[in-house]
């Protein structure tokens, strides 16, 4: 009897989550339930599952409003109802068709009115709901008429008592509005929970055509759906064995080229792969990556096919992946195999700045119709619940701060807070609002809209109403469409290359960015600021310790630097026995014929599935059950506990004693939700290697395309830094030599426009394209005529050194530009045929302190180019030991003077402690740690230079220093305001620094990890 259910996605409405929804009714024996989420089908798909498994009769719809006002109730006869609905309300959500207050000509579905909104005429399967509050009524002769038309509508909403005030809450935020002042027309009924159908049938009892009505509608209406069958785009071409044909033709295709038509390893392996892809109808989801490919190709992208698709021949011949899965014996069935329960996806890389027209084109390629976003449901957080609580409760702003940024145990405990804090508790997990996945593209063969309703959400591209999860569930597997800067930075340097210096350069012939000699060197030294995943001061102190010198052991190192593997303690143990292979012991047969290229240590996904099935007997479908745990698929990470006690009971017999089964899957444990497969550390490895290849060869090229990719783990002064260190001469934006972003002229660098903060982009790009079409600014005059800019933008420029071309100083300049505007008229711009001589002005001699165009540049981009920072400082000393010499001493006490770049919280146990980067006065990098102790006296006062006394630990070829005392040093005061004292001083606040912030523990130490460098017995 109940036709309207809510759950927790009819969002910020329902307070119900599926599962608690089908177990109320279940406990109150209902047979029939109708999920009926407002303008959503999200939950229907789980709402099956939940309803079988109790023996509930599932029936589906949807309650469709407009702002915030009851249209009507639809309710699907069938499944292909289901997409009727959709159909309707993506039109409204998509393409801005009005919802009328009238349903359209539906074919399979029941249409139930409220009261509030009858309409003129009732088509055949068109009702009206009657609430029990509203019988009353019915005996008014308006109302009396239409009782054989009615039915039942006791809608469902909340649970108990606390949820309906938790419900008033979310209507609150979702009005953004105080608790206070909701209306009744915003919150649902006081009645809307389960009651007993018996009792419903006993209010209802005077109508027995309403009880009846209900009961034919809930007897008409099935949910069928086959949660096995596949629901991708069936066919590339247009049949199943065309599709195979022209796949096998296009990966012998790609054999010939890459391997040859002898090599008899590859064409069986292409043979073994091709039979399964078969198999399991994953030949049209092969040639539909292919054909995003091809088309990437043609317009001249780069991409990188990563993640599990990298363990196929096929997508390696295909020209999807660039790894060579039998160089680093990637075995398929990692990707795809007859046992694997859940569809594998590719992830494949574009540059940030390509990958909209590579989204585009699959949208028009295969149909608008049949292609989406997958959709994200994103739940309240610790600190939106107690903003957005504590917001309708009237809390002012400092309080709020206050709840979303200090603990919990620290807030104040009046009345209110306490009752923010009950229902923010409450809410947590809540699905808030719907987004868009970051990556995943859903290609459907019906009409994707028979699924789900689609939403438009800001980016532009439609979106489902499920997650990935739920999608994998009904059969829509995802094509992962990703972006990121490091391919923009390597294909935009390959460009640079070409245009200053004429060289075309493959960067996707492997043979470059494989075991290049000097890249060997850089990779060894940790020379890679700049450079896709291996810039950070974590990989570049794992690459040092390692002394990694050849591709195998970066792929590696991708891989040991993930959460999961550092914080076992696993890379701890592998940097020791890649430096001492002769001073341990495989602790298990099994690991050593297994995990002999990585000393016996689970480094990759793949080598936990090894062990699980080798040494631990486990099934393949346990193994794949263990990936997934591994990759964070949250769903399968309830089964880890059943994994584990199939893994305990199978090693018991296959002899291992309990001590031996303890110690491997803890190690096996320790990787869940955080490891790489190696297909995809080999992938990350690749790129890795390109950048590395362009830094070492082509240093300035790089750095400006880093620079104009806005970077990556640093700001943008470490880039420039680094290009200076390789040669680079730093010019100031110039209007008359540099453009909106970064250009190169030989050696020097120019600055792009785009870095000056507070000239607006419009500007920006105006002064370049005058430029370009009227010839190089002759005088400031010359420019105030060209381009229609203020003073204050002027200023910006004057100050920064952009008409040095002048060869005037800037204070002339200023005060010539406040002239020529108070002169010139704006509407006599650009109109002179014949120019006008420049006038000349005759001002007084305006002295300029040094360093002030120093000031000048930290004010407008941040940092000083035209002298270093420690130029800037009050004393003369450098310090008594720089980076260069610091492997000579060792658990010695030094005093360094260095300019901060950057610094790492982390928090332990016994407080905050900072991992600091730092350049000395040659530019040279390091390192130090800064514990809690030393902190409490010597915290860090913001960016600049500091002076550094501490002890140098060097670990593994790596030095680094914990800090024991440190001082910010004074800079000199700001020479412009020689006349103001109080102003002398602001501009150095403006030195910046990089923060990051992590929550991982420390990683253990040697004594703590415990792992055995000996043979159990």
């Amino acid at each position: 009897m109940f036709l309207n259910c809510h759950s927790y996605h009819s969002l910020r409405y329902g307070t119900l989550s599926i599962e608690e929804l089908v177990k109320q009714a279940s406990e109150l024996k209902v047979k029939q339930l109708v999920l009926t989420d407002i303008n959503t089908v999200t939950g229907i798909y789980d709402f099956k599952k939940e309803c079988e498994a109790v023996g509930i009769k599932p029936i589906v719809g949807m309650e469709v409003r407009k702002d915030g006002k009851l249209l009507y109730i639809t309710v699907a006869k069938e499944f292909s109802g289901v997409g009727e609905v959709n159909k309707t309300v993506t039109e409204y959500n998509c393409e801005n068709k009005e919802l009328s207050e009238v349903a359209p000509e539906f074919k399979n579905v029941f249409v139930i009115y409220p009261m509030s909104n009858i309409p003129p005429i009732l088509k055949e399967d068109e009702f009206i709901g009657v609430r029990i509050d509203e019988l009353n009524f019915l005996i008014r002769p308006e109302y009396k008429k239409y009782i054989t038309k009615m039915v039942v509508l006791h809608s469902i909403t909340f649970g108990t008592d606390e949820e309906y005030e938790l419900h008033k809450i979310l209507r609150a935020i979702d009005n953004n509005t105080l608790l206070s002042k909701l209306t009744k027309k915003e919150i649902c009924r006081q009645t809307e929970y389960f009651i007993s159908e018996e009792r419903l049938l006993k209010i209802f009892e005077r109508y027995p055509e309403i009880i009846s009505n209900t009961k034919n509608i809930l007897d008409a209406c099935h949910f069928e759906f086959n949660f096995k069958q596949v629901r991708n785009k069936k066919f590339y071409t247009k049949s199943k064995e065309e599709d195979l044909k022209l796949l096998s033709r296009l990966a012998y295709s790609g054999l010939e080229k890459i391997y040859g038509l002898n090599h008899e390893i590859a064409k069986k392996r292409i043979e073994k792969e091709l039979k399964v892809i078969d198999e399991l109808n994953f030949c049209s989801y092969f040639l539909i990556t292919w054909d995003i490919i091809c088309y990437s190709n043609s317009m001249g992208f780069m991409h990188v096919g990563r993640g599990s698709g990298a363990n196929s021949i096929v997508s390696y011949c295909l020209g999807i992946t660039d790894i060579c899965p039998l160089e680093l014996d990637l075995y398929f069935e990692r990707f795809l195999n007859l046992n694997r329960k859940t569809p594998p996806d590719f992830d494949i890389d574009w540059s940030w700045q390509n990958r909209d027209t590579i989204l585009e084109y699959i949208f028009d390629r295969y149909g608008r119709d049949h292609v989406a976003f997958c959709g994200t449901n994103v739940e309240f957080k610790y600190k939106s619940i107690f903003r957005e609580v504590g917001k309708v409760f009237g809390l002012p702003k400092e309080e709020l701060d206050d709840l979303a940024t200090k603990p919990i145990e620290t807030h104040d405990r009046n009345s209110v807070v306490q009752m923010v804090q009950k229902y923010g508790r409450l809410l947590e997990k809540y699905p808030n609002q719907r987004s868009m996945h970051s990556c995943g593209i859903l290609i459907s063969e019906e009409p994707i809209t028979h699924y789900t309703a689609l939403e438009m959400p800001p980016k532009g591209f439609p979106i489902v109403q499920f997650d990935m999860n739920v999608a994998e569930d009904i059969g829509l597997e995802k094509f992962d469409i990703l972006s990121q800067r490091g391919l923009g930075t390597i294909n935009d340097t390959v460009n640079l290359i070409k245009k200053t210096r004429g060289i075309k350069v493959d960067i996707r012939d492997t043979a470059l960015s494989k075991d290049e000699v000097k890249c060997n060197e850089y990779l060894a030294i940790g020379r890679t600021i700049g450079c896709f995943y291996i810039e950070s001061p974590a990989m570049r102190g794992l690459l040092r310790r390692l002394k990694c010198d050849n591709y195998r052991t970066l792929v590696a190192a991708s891989s040991i630097i993930r959460p999961g593997v550092a914080q076992s303690g696993m890379m701890r143990e592998y940097i020791f026995r890649h430096n001492n292979p002769d001073k341990f012991e495989y602790f298990h047969s099994v690991f050593e014929e297994n995990l002999k290229e990585t000393y016996g240590i689970m480094v990759y996904q793949e080598d936990v599935i090894k062990i699980a099935q080798y040494f631990g007997g486990l099934s393949l479908a346990d193994g794949d059950i263990l990936r997934r745990a591994m990759s964070g698929k949250g769903r399968s990470l309830k089964k880890l506990q059943q994994v584990k006690d199939n893994f305990f009971n199978s090693c018991k017999r296959k002899g291992h004693s309990e001590k031996l089964t303890t110690e491997a899957f803890r190690q096996i444990e320790s990787f869940a939700g955080y490891s790489f497969c190696k297909a995809h550390s080999a992938s990350y490895a690749v790129e890795s290697y390109q950048s590395l290849y362009l830094k070492v060869y082509y240093p300035l090229e790089f750095m400006v395309s880093v620079i104009n990719n806005q970077g990556g783990f640093y700001r943008t002064e470490v880039y420039i830094h680094e290009a200076k260190m390789s040669g680079g001469n730093i010019q100031v934006p110039c209007v008359n030599s540099s453009e909106f972003q970064t250009i190169l002229k030989g050696t020097d660098i120019y600055l792009g426009l785009m870095l000056l903060e507070g000239l607006e982009t419009k500007a920006a790009h105006e002064i370049v394209k005058e430029r370009e079409i009227n010839g190089e600014y002759k005088s400031l005059e010359d420019f105030v005529r060209r381009i229609n800019i203020g003073i204050e933008t002027i200023q910006i420029l004057i100050f920064i050194g952009a008409f040095r071309f002048t060869f005037k100083p800037k204070n002339e300049l200023l005060v010539e530009a406040r002239l020529l505007l108070i002169n010139f008229k704006p509407e006599n711009r650009g109109l002179m045929l014949i120019e006008e001589p420049v006038q000349e002005f005759k001002l007084p001699q305006l002295k300029r302190e040094n360093f002030e165009d120093a000031f000048d540049e930290i004010e407008l981009i941040g940092f000083p180019v035209s002298c270093s920072p420690f130029d800037l400082l009050k004393t003369k000393y450098r310090g008594s030991v720089f980076v260069k010499d610091l492997l000579k001493f060792h658990k010695k006490q030094v005093k360094m003077l260095a300019y901060l770049i950057s610094r790492k919280h982390v928090p332990t146990k016994k407080g905050t402690m900072y991992f600091g980067t730092w350049i000395d006065v040659n530019g040279d990098y390091f390192d130090t740690a800064h514990f809690p102790n030393s902190l409490k006296e010597y915290d860090f006062q913001g960016g600049g230079c500091y002076l550094l006394l501490g002890t140098v630990e060097v670990d593994f070829h790596f030095p680094t220093i914990t800090i024991h005392k440190m001082a910010k040093m004074p800079m000199i005061p700001d020479p412009r305001y020689s006349y103001d004292k109080e102003k002398q001083y602001d501009i150095h606040r403006q030195i910046k620094e990089d923060v990051s912030m992590t929550f991982r523990k420390p990683y253990p130490q040697e004594h703590e990890i415990g792992l055995p460098r000996n043979k159990f017995e």
